[in-house]
């Protein structure tokens, strides 16, 4: 592992992607301890702080913010307005024709694809930082943000404007990342606002219950490994090469196989299950008085509906989002040019159907894999109000781990490009 590190740093255009990718991350988590201009004074604050690192909707949005919104940070919104921008449009190119159309052009439809989910992401930032304003006014906690000494009206329009720049701000280096950096940027931003909060979480847990703290580590511990052997599992479909001249030369005739993962949509699922699950709390704060409203979101937000809904929504988008990175039929076709078939499958249609019942088969066992290490964490929180618990819950694990494999997996491509042996021989 040190060894690969070193080779890394070794070769100048790895050395730069790392080194691009940490300072964006040390500058994001800059961003996150940056008030918004007119904020009040910390006494003022220990209502609203105490509340957003409870145990409702709101802790879990700031939770995902790194702690951002605690503090009313430049960068309170978070990276959820990119997140649920995108599962909105991954979802409108499975209904609109026109999407699917752009999806399936290259580099130039995604390109368009990419700037329509800018401009949605930029509208759902304005609408969360005016519920986020009304939210930081109301009865409930009365912030005062007459620091600035301008009218109210425009010192509301400077704080709805810095939280929207902020989000936009996240939006770019999350895209930097990926573009000059290594690995994704949208998850690993999300793995440096977990684990920003590891460190508090784990002095508060000690405080209360060093018996509880040691046995939620060994926990940890135990599932890390299930993780990565899952997350790594694959299903191997044999596949037989047919003879063929080309020339003077007899090619095919090897066997290979078709590698299938347990957990083909990666973390993606958590990701876009949880966005979904923390909308309502997202949309609650413009009613910061509607009752009904603020229950319905600390519902949907934690509890048994949430667990229900967790299992549920992880397991469809698992489905959803295989189907939208592995085609069976295309892989049938590009299979039958070259040559290969299946042992007892007829190439065409049958060997596309086969491939999708397959995918479908190993698919289920993933996901709920998924759905059950997101969801007893949460439900063993509930009664031990454990703050590490809540740090380590099931999805926070299932994201760190699967993004640092992600992580590892990019840079050990690249490091074989370059003729080294990468992390692992």
């Amino acid at each position: 592992m040190l060894k690969g590190i070193a080779n890394a740093f070794r070769v100048k255009e790895l050395r730069e992607k790392i080194l691009i990718t940490i300072g964006i991350l040390v500058l994001y988590r800059f961003g996150a301890y940056l008030p918004v201009p007119g904020i009040p004074v910390k006494g003022m604050l220990d209502a609203w702080q105490s509340y957003a690192s409870g145990s409702g909707a709101i802790a879990v949005l700031n939770l995902f913010s790194g702690g951002a919104l605690s503090r009313m940070s430049v960068f309170a919104l978070g990276i959820m307005p990119y997140i649920t921008a995108q599962i909105i449009l991954q979802m409108m190119q499975a209904v609109i024709p026109s999407l699917s159309t752009l999806a399936q052009e290259g580099e130039s439809g995604q390109r368009k694809i990419t700037q329509y989910t800018r401009y949605l992401t930029v509208a759902l930032a304005l609408i969360n930082a005016i519920g986020y304003l009304l939210l930081f006014k109301s009865a409930q906690y009365g912030l005062d943000f007459s620091s600035l000494g301008f009218p109210e009206f425009v010192e509301d329009i400077i704080i709805v404007g810095v939280l929207l720049v902020g989000a936009i701000i996240i939006m770019w280096l999350g895209e930097v990342i990926t573009q000059r950096g290594i690995g994704n940027g949208m998850s690993l931003i999300i793995f440096a606002n977990i684990m920003a909060g590891i460190p508090t979480a784990l002095i508060s847990s000690v405080q209360n219950s060093a018996v509880l703290t040691i046995v939620t580590i060994a926990m940890v511990v135990v599932i890390v490994p299930i993780i990565v052997y899952i997350e790594r599992g694959q299903r191997r479909i044999p596949v037989q090469y047919a003879k063929r001249m080309v020339g003077r030369r007899i090619m095919g005739g090897q066997s290979t196989y078709l590698p299938i993962k347990v957990n083909t949509a990666g973390v993606v699922p958590i990701i876009f299950a949880s966005a979904i699950l923390y909308f309502p709390a997202q949309i609650a704060v413009f009613f910061p008085s509607v009752d009904w409203m603020q229950i319905f979101a600390n519902a949907v937000s934690s509890g048994w509906l949430n667990w229900i809904l967790s299992v549920v929504l992880i397991v469809f988008f698992a489905y959803f989002y295989t189907a939208m990175v592995f085609n069976p039929e295309e892989t049938a076709d590009q299979l039958r040019k070259s040559g290969g078939f299946i042992p007892g499958v007829r190439p065409g249609q049958a060997t596309a159907d086969y491939i999708k019942h397959t995918l479908d088969h190993i698919t289920l066992p993933g996901a709920l894999f998924m759905a059950v290490i997101a969801v007893v964490p949460s439900i063993v929180f509930t009664f031990t109000n454990n703050s590490l618990m809540q740090s380590f819950g099931g999805t926070s694990i299932l994201i760190m781990v699967g993004v640092a494999m992600d992580t590892i997996a990019s840079l050990e491509s690249q490091l074989k490009m370059h003729n080294y042996e990468g992390f692992f021989k």
